[in-house]
């Protein structure tokens, strides 16, 4: 369309909306601030799906915020409305990317650096290759969804993985910006971490130390490129994070040691009685598993997903020993939403314990209450757990947390609804007044019944 039709378009509002999506682009590429106009709102509606999925009532282990498959997340409206919007023009594709960089630069939140992986992988499964090509995080991206796929790096796609990183060449420093933003989507983390508990699981079984196993060293590379994103996006400089030798030497053997623990126990425990001694399961924590969590923000992440994975177990020992470490975490990623969704979800398997009084002291006194009143996230997140638990928690305890949970003048309007729920679904627990004393009653007619012997 000829520019001067296009003008004549934009300065005719219906006219501009009735255009096809065709022409549209044509006004897009060369007017930023109308193309920013028409993508914002998809932005913000996919932040806000985001955030649903986390805080559903819904809580399940089986289907959680990660179940679902790329394929399927791709299909969802936004990313299907902008994959239409941007056609094969790589203009508008730089425009979106850039959108995203800022937002995530500004916001932080990490659900921006999935929609810029879910986008391309829009794009390729439409086989756009004048984009494909041109964006340099293509084949990365692609291997890495395949993982993510299977929640798991398996060794073949590790090395893959690890050849595209090797081939960032000299001048092209840039695209560890793009690829670091890639590795910070939450399904890839949750791929990576998930991947570091399976490897030192089987570590422990092949007497090995972390430091011998070039999977287990790529997947924290790959780990620290993602957590660094924000800084690396930030600061402009593009290079990869230095791996800490003390996360290599100290805290991963320390993870093998807990796991050592658990097997030495539960080895202990099928012994005949007489040869049994009363070892009791190791309660304390080393300090430095503490300050590991305080300080250093990978080995926050893989312990946060090593407790997600004994929960995950009904490991109720290693669950209670672990939780006082997560009171004070690296930048309080105890407390992100993403752990706390997981973390409900997991704590459903060990439902039968919350009838017991030191267990739901340790859980709700000892981590959830010590951030409610300065997390309005996590005070959401305790309400959803207890309205799908509620029935479990012993009576005395239940009332004192209903105290201890009840809403502020400040809190929000989620948080009020969801504590209004939970006191609908108690008070529909107690009995009345009246159903107690009539019980008696009731029962005393019964033997007047004529029964057909004695007619």
């Amino acid at each position: 369309v000829p520019e001067k039709k296009l003008k004549l378009v934009m300065a005719d509002k219906d006219l501009y909306k009735a255009c096809a999506v065709e022409v549209k682009r044509q006004i897009w590429q060369d007017n930023q601030a109308l193309f920013g106009d028409e993508v914002s709102p998809l932005l913000k509606q996919y932040i806000l799906e985001k955030e649903n999925i986390l805080f559903s009532n819904d809580i399940s282990v089986l289907h959680n915020f990660f179940s679902p498959s790329p394929k399927t997340r791709r299909q969802g409206e936004v990313v299907q409305k902008l994959t239409q919007m941007i056609g094969k023009n790589v203009k508008l594709y730089d425009m979106v990317l850039q959108f995203l960089r800022t937002l995530f630069l500004r916001t932080r939140n990490v659900h921006y650096c999935t929609l810029r992986a879910e986008l391309l992988m829009s794009l390729h499964d439409l086989e756009i290759s004048e984009i494909c090509t041109v964006d340099p995080c293509h084949k990365f991206t692609w291997c890495l969804d395949a993982c993510i796929r299977e929640k798991f790096v398996d060794n073949k796609r590790a090395r893959e993985l690890q050849g595209f990183l090797d081939g960032v060449k000299k001048g092209q420093e840039q695209v560890l910006g793009d690829l670091s933003m890639i590795l910070c989507d939450p399904f890839a983390i949750n791929t990576l971490a998930l991947s570091t508990i399976r490897h030192l699981q089987d570590l422990v079984g092949q007497d090995t130390l972390p430091r011998e196993s070039p999977d287990l060293l790529l997947l924290l590379r790959m780990l620290s490129l993602g957590q660094g994103a924000w800084d690396m996006i930030d600061s402009q400089v593009f290079k990869e994070p230095k791996m800490e030798a003390e996360l290599i030497t100290k805290f991963l053997p320390m993870l093998m040691s807990f796991v050592v623990d658990d097997h030495t126990f539960n080895v202990d425990q099928k012994l005949p009685s007489e040869e049994k001694g009363p070892i009791p399961y190791p309660s304390t924590i080393p300090e430095a598993f503490t300050k590991f969590l305080q300080e250093n923000r990978i080995a926050c992440e893989i312990g946060l997903y090593y407790i997600l994975h004994i929960t995950k177990q009904r490991n109720k020992n290693a669950f209670l020993r672990l939780l006082p470490a997560l009171v004070e975490t690296f930048s309080d990623l105890a407390f992100s939403d993403i752990f706390l969704h997981l973390l409900t979800g997991n704590l459903t398997l060990l439902g039968d314990e919350f009838a017991l009084e030191e267990f739901c002291t340790s859980l709700f006194d000892g981590f959830f209450l010590t951030a409610c009143s300065r997390k309005e996230n996590v005070h959401r997140h305790v309400l959803r757990l207890l309205l799908h638990l509620h029935h479990k928690v012993a009576p005395a305890k239940l009332e004192s947390l209903q105290k201890a949970l009840e809403p502020t003048k400040q809190s929000g309007e989620p948080v009020k609804e969801l504590y209004n729920q939970l006191t609908e679904k108690l008070e529909l627990r107690k009995p009345s007044p009246a159903e107690v004393t009539e019980t008696p009653s009731m029962e005393l007619p019964l033997p007047t019944v004529p029964t057909p012997a004695s007619r």
